[in-house]
């Protein structure tokens, strides 16, 4: 899938992937694409909340081998 910026989260617990994306997601612009890895397994239901929160779309969530990867789009 195509993306407009990455964000590496790997690493990092609950809130700071949350808490980056939002920083991450300020800097692009409508209609571009995060791409966010994650090793935190809470994040799969945290960015789907946020997605719901912030109106932004999540465009796909993945898992392989203990690492996420999110696509969100900035609505």
């Amino acid at each position: 899938m195509n993306f407009d910026k990455e964000l590496d989260a790997r690493g990092l617990n609950c809130p700071l992937p949350i808490l980056r994306a939002k920083k991450a997601l300020a800097d692009v612009g409508s209609g571009q694409v995060l791409k966010i890895l994650s090793t935190d397994p809470g994040s799969v239901k945290d960015f789907a909340a946020f997605a719901k929160q912030t109106g932004n779309e999540l465009l796909s969530t993945a898992e392989a081998g203990g690492e996420f990867t999110f696509f969100m789009k900035k609505k």
